[in-house]
């Protein structure tokens, strides 16, 4: 029957139209919708944690602050922005400097002077508005946003898909620095959504001088405890208002 029909189509002119637009129709729904393709990480396919082009080693030039550095890459001197993190500024026209940014800048730079750098591209855009490129940084293979995370130095932040590869990992460090208490997290409120709330950090801090600071510190504090104060580190060896 369908054969008669089918053959009986193909007689008139208009008959054949109607059957080759039948047939279009079809084909343009089976390439619509194809079947699920079940082997996801295949060859063809981009997988979410696959580096879009590995490692590429560059040329540290220097740190700019906990979450920014300075490459030679391609031949030229670039910004690095990192690419899923956010730490304190150190001199921000706004915003001045705020709690746990010098840290933040010198355990980069720490880390960044341990081996070989190392930067990662994800799949989204490679700069921002400023022009700097938007990477993840390694150093002898090691993620250096995913170890200050870990301790307490960055927030996760300026999360924009489809540059999320290792998203999951570092919202993973963050919590178990938030569980801990330590650095940006020992203060109640400071790291929000938005940034840095300073305005938190100097209700956390009421020390307004070493006799205050003692009173509670006797030996007084390292670097990275809340109550540290760089202007109460008058030799700046990284100890505010030590026992003489």
């Amino acid at each position: 029957m369908a054969k008669n029909v089918t053959s009986s189509m193909w007689k008139s002119p208009a008959g054949a139209a109607a059957l080759l637009l039948l047939i279009t129709i079809i084909y343009f729904i089976v390439a619509e919708f194809p079947e699920e393709d079940t082997k996801k990480g295949t060859e063809g396919r981009i997988q979410v944690d696959a580096p879009a082009e590995g490692l590429i080693p560059v040329e540290l030039i220097r740190t700019i602050d906990g979450d920014t550095i300075k490459i030679r890459y391609q031949g030229k001197e670039q910004n690095v922005r990192y690419l899923l993190i956010d730490t304190p500024e150190t001199n921000h026209p706004r915003l001045g400097k705020q709690p746990f940014g010098d840290q933040a800048k010198e355990r980069n730079r720490e880390l960044l002077s341990n081996g070989e750098v190392a930067v990662e591209f994800d799949i989204g855009q490679r700069t921002d508005k400023y022009g700097r490129l938007l990477a993840y940084v390694y150093v002898s293979g090691e993620n250096v946003q995913e170890k200050l995370l870990e301790e307490g130095l960055a927030r996760v932040g300026y999360v924009y898909p489809p540059s999320t590869r290792h998203l999951d990992r570092f919202e993973q460090a963050e919590k178990r620095a938030k569980d801990k208490g330590i650095g940006i997290w020992s203060i109640a409120d400071y790291a929000t959504d938005r940034g840095f709330d300073s305005e938190k950090a100097e209700h956390a801090w009421p020390f307004a001088n070493c006799r205050e600071l003692r009173a509670v510190y006797p030996q007084g504090v390292k670097r990275g405890h809340p109550a540290y104060l760089e202007r109460l580190d008058g030799d700046r060896d990284g100890m505010a208002c030590e026992a003489s």
